[in-house]
């Protein structure tokens, strides 16, 4: 099994420049990921990718976005090596996934980009660290659903509110829930008349992210695959984009912050978080944010937060674009 280890720019350029070290650096043959340094190191062409993570080592203030090379997928100070490196050795076939997607997606349009991500999310499904991720958790006990609609609208003058609301399971996003939230995002869709389109959520967070009671019911890939491409809410809020408000408080984790992302504008509470937890289950963000938070954030800092799985809070997200605005809770 090839040794992991960290090598200067050069040297990674010259390993992906013949086939056996392009064939070494990859997850299948043992080397989960690369480092390399950036401080002060020549930056050489590269014709070729790994397939695996490169992670970007700056011991100085990050380097302007076009100063790094291409080739690297996240960067981290020193003292966050072990953080994410540790991330991607814990589920390494889903980090890889990541981040050639991400690669993939920074070069295409939001279609292609979200069919390929369905591709990817609906193959680890099947794949042995989802399924270790499952088999891992303590047995779930599911909740009977309160004889109330998933979804709320409500219509006044011009504008559609749409709202969330699974408050007693955090508005985590099931498969009622998507089919709620596109059959209101289509009446937007077929009424010109709605001028503004608000989308929130009920009770104490915009949304937990997907219904874990749901994980894992999945049993063929290529259904999955159909089936998440032919009901799609992202795909609807960013036709929307330009009409569509999203406001956001509490929790916003994975789908719960994947699809609004997708909004023209999203204006968050002061005590929202933000989350991406797929990777350490075995999977991929795959309600869209490999489209929607690339757009906001970048490659590379998407990349961090999937494979660390870190809380980001509402000012670093405005800060980082991911939100556009930060009002107290009562402003929302």
């Amino acid at each position: 099994m090839p040794a992991v280890r960290s090598m200067t720019l050069v040297e990674l350029a010259a390993r992906l420049g013949s086939t056996a070290g392009y064939e070494s650096l990859s997850t299948a043959a043992g080397t989960p990921w690369v480092a390399v340094c950036l401080d002060g190191q020549p930056s050489p062409s590269f014709h070729a990718q790994p397939n695996c993570p490169v992670v970007g080592i700056c011991e100085s203030n990050e380097p302007p976005r076009d100063e790094i090379p291409d080739v690297v997928d996240v960067v981290v100070a020193p003292e966050e090596m072990a953080m994410v490196t540790g991330a991607i050795n814990r589920n390494p076939v889903a980090a890889s996934v990541l981040v050639r997607l991400l690669r993939h997606n920074a070069r295409v349009g939001a279609p292609d980009s979200g069919f390929a991500e369905s591709l990817a999310y609906s193959t680890l499904q099947h794949g042995a660290e989802f399924r270790a991720w499952l088999a891992a958790r303590a047995p779930r006990s599911p909740r009977p659903e309160p004889d109330t609609p998933v979804v709320l609208i409500e219509r006044q003058d011009d504008v559609l509110r749409i709202t969330l609301n699974r408050p007693h399971k955090r508005n985590a996003y099931s498969a009622s829930l998507r089919d709620g939230l596109c059959e209101a995002l289509e009446l937007a869709m077929a009424d010109d008349s709605v001028q503004h389109v608000v989308l929130d959520g009920a009770g104490a967070c915009f949304s937990a992210g997907g219904d874990l009671d749901e994980f894992g019911e999945a049993t063929d890939a290529g259904v999955a695959h159909a089936s998440r491409m032919a009901r799609n809410a992202g795909a609807l809020i960013d036709c929307l984009r330009n009409r569509i408000e999203a406001r956001l408080h509490g929790a916003c984790i994975g789908a719960g912050i994947e699809l609004p992302a997708f909004a023209g504008r999203v204006v968050a509470a002061e005590d929202a978080f933000f989350q991406l937890p797929e990777v350490g289950m075995g999977l991929i963000p795959g309600a869209g944010g490999t489209t929607s938070i690339l757009r906001r954030i970048g490659r590379r800092r998407l990349s961090h937060m999937a494979l660390t799985g870190a809380r980001i809070d509402a000012r670093t997200a405005l800060g980082w674009g991911l939100i556009d605005a930060v009002e107290k809770r009562s402003g929302l």
